[in-house]
């Protein structure tokens, strides 16, 4: 095996909270060697519960591995510091508001300015140069103006007893990922012509180009009915005899999928329906349809016989599962999908394993949650800082340490 694929790749981190730190764990754990630089008042994702012995494991699944150089760029002193990692730095990442850094000195030509060759990642809710790059921009509220709110409503309809937005921070992980895309080309480039550049990332835009269903949303075709994109995003959710809950990745309602159904359950009869007849009448009439479908499941006595006969018509079957459940399954073992990280208090917590697994390259080992500044004096050596300008930096507070 070779080494990790991004091994010797330097990235300076200005992220916090999650679409930032998501994006520089993924370079982490490709094998770059990533450090975080943490204002003084700290990475406000540290407060995220449930917490070991002081550590948040919010905190801790989107930054171990990561070392952490806590200091306040207020002062001349700590900008020089910083100014010199920069300088080393094959990538730099931030999530600020737009024109935070310009304040510091550390704005994209400003580095480029002493390192031409740097890549600079900067995420944000509305872009760097639009009416709205200066609007405040959170996952609920991004998800909310870009349309995803809204199809999560009219989706479940009256089952909802109130309006609610999604129980995931889709934006902030989609555009995480898409930053370490910008990452990945943006070193392709440089490998071919020798040049830098400065990426711009929006979680707005991000939401509309992960929306697979936006380009039949924005056509206004009306489609009688039918399900718009394949009908997986309706498909329901039904129970076995024994209690097991499961889905089946389509919907009745869709023509091309409803005579699937008709074909795996044996129930050619359904077709010559006249209440199924069309997309719009299944949907009138979804509620003696489905009970015709969970009668059918229920005659199974287990999900495997279930999927053998489904698997005949070409779709797939999920147990309804919680995480805790998921985790605990074979396949989560034989994939490592849950590795154990160290709590920094004698023990380890369990956190999500690699997405990937490389033919050819080893990927590093998970990699341990930093306290604040704790590897401040590391950093610093490493930049030739003297020891007592190190101790002088703490005794000012422009170096921190917190635990």
């Amino acid at each position: 095996m070779s080494a990790a694929p991004l091994q010797g790749l330097r990235v300076v981190d200005f992220t916090r909270v999650l679409a930032g730190p998501h994006c520089t764990k993924a370079l982490r754990d490709l094998g770059a060697d990533v450090t975080k630089i943490e204002p003084p008042s700290g990475d406000i994702g540290r407060a995220g519960l449930p917490f070991v012995s002081g550590m948040g494991l919010y905190f801790v699944q989107q930054n171990a591995g990561k070392r952490n150089l806590s200091i306040d760029l207020n002062y001349a002193e700590a900008r020089e510091i910083v100014t010199r990692l920069c300088r080393d730095a094959d990538v730099i990442v931030e999530n600020f508001r737009p024109g935070t850094l310009a304040r510091f000195g550390f704005s994209y030509d400003d580095v480029r300015a002493f390192n031409p060759g740097i890549i600079y990642v900067s995420l944000s809710g509305y872009g760097q140069s639009t009416s709205w790059r200066n609007r405040p921009a959170f996952a609920p509220t991004v998800q909310a103006e870009t349309g995803l709110t809204s199809i999560v409503q009219d989706h479940f309809g009256a089952a909802l007893s109130e309006p609610r937005g999604d129980s995931c921070s889709h934006a902030d992980v989609y555009t995480g990922l898409q930053g370490v895309i910008a990452v990945l080309a943006a070193l392709q480039h440089r490998n071919r012509t020798g040049e830098g550049q400065h990426i711009d990332v929006s979680m707005a835009a991000t939401m509309l180009s992960v929306n697979e269903r936006a380009g039949a949303m924005m056509s206004g075709i009306d489609t009688d009915g039918e399900p718009i994109a394949l009908s997986a995003n309706e498909s329901h959710i039904f129970e076995m005899s024994d209690g097991t809950r499961l889905t089946i990745a389509a919907s009745p309602i869709y023509s091309p999928m409803f005579t699937r159904y008709c074909a795996m359950m044996r129930r050619s009869d359904l077709l010559a329906d006249p209440r199924y007849a069309t997309a719009s009448l299944r949907r009138q009439n979804l509620a003696p349809l489905l009970a015709d479908i969970r009668a059918w499941i229920t005659t199974f006595e287990n999900l495997e016989q279930l999927q053998a006969q489904v698997s005949e018509a070409g779709l797939a079957v999920g147990r309804v599962r919680t995480v805790n459940e998921f985790v605990e399954t074979d396949w989560a073992k034989e994939w490592n999908a849950v590795v154990e990280v160290d709590d920094r208090a004698g023990g380890l917590v369990r956190m999500p394993g690699n997405p990937w697994i490389f033919s050819r390259s080893e990927l590093p080992s998970p990699g341990v949650p930093a306290y604040q500044g704790e590897h401040n004096e590391d950093i610093l050596g490493q930049l030739d800082v003297a020891p007592e300008r190190i101790r002088d930096l703490q005794q000012r507070n422009i170096l921190l340490s917190k635990r």
